[in-house]
C-alpha cells in the first residue's frame, strides 16, 4: 500500500506512535514507540540490546507479526481538533541497525492497511471521516 502526500507529510511530523501487539496467549499490549519513516516501511524500537527483552519484541519474535500503529495529535482543544493515522501492518523479527535513536535492534513494519482522519485540521463536528486504503 502507499500513503498520500498529505499522510507522508503528517507522518514525518510524528516521531512517536502507539504500537499494538498480541502475546502468544492472546493478551494485547500497547506501548509508545519511536518511529522512523523509510517508505514503504516503518522502523520501530531501537535503543540497544535491552529492547529485545520488552513485551512488544517478545510478542513479535514469538510469531505474532500482525501489529497496529496509531499516530495522532490534538491541534487544539477549543475548538477541538484532532487528526491522525491508524496503520495495520506486518512486523519482521528485530534486526541490528543504527536508526533514529542510535544503535540497537529495530523492527521493520510493512503497512498493509491504513485509515487517516482530519489531516486538514478541521474542528470536530465538521464533515471529516476516515479515509481507508488497503493493499489487495
Amino acid at each position: 500500500m502507499s500513503f498520500t502526500d498529505d499522510e507522508v507529510a503528517y507522518l514525518r511530523t510524528q516521531p512517536v506512535a502507539r504500537l499494538a501487539t498480541v502475546s502468544p496467549t492472546g493478551h494485547p499490549d500497547v506501548v509508545p514507540v519511536a518511529v522512523e519513516l523509510d517508505l514503504p516501511h516503518l522502523w520501530i524500537c531501537g535503543a540497544g540490546e535491552q529492547v529485545l527483552r520488552t513485551r512488544k519484541i517478545r510478542n513479535i519474535a514469538a510469531g505474532n507479526h500482525h501489529v497496529a500503529l496509531v499516530f495522532d495529535d490534538v491541534v487544539s482543544l477549543d475548538p477541538f481538533i484532532a487528526r491522525g493515522i491508524r496503520i495495520y501492518g506486518r512486523a519482521e523479527k528485530p534486526l541490528e541497525r543504527t536508526g533514529m535513536v542510535g544503535p540497537g535492534y529495530y523492527v521493520r513494519v510493512t503497512p498493509t492497511t491504513s485509515w487517516s482522519w482530519n489531516l486538514a485540521g478541521e474542528p470536530a463536528g465538521q464533515d471529516w471521516y476516515p479515509v481507508h486504503r488497503a493493499e489487495h
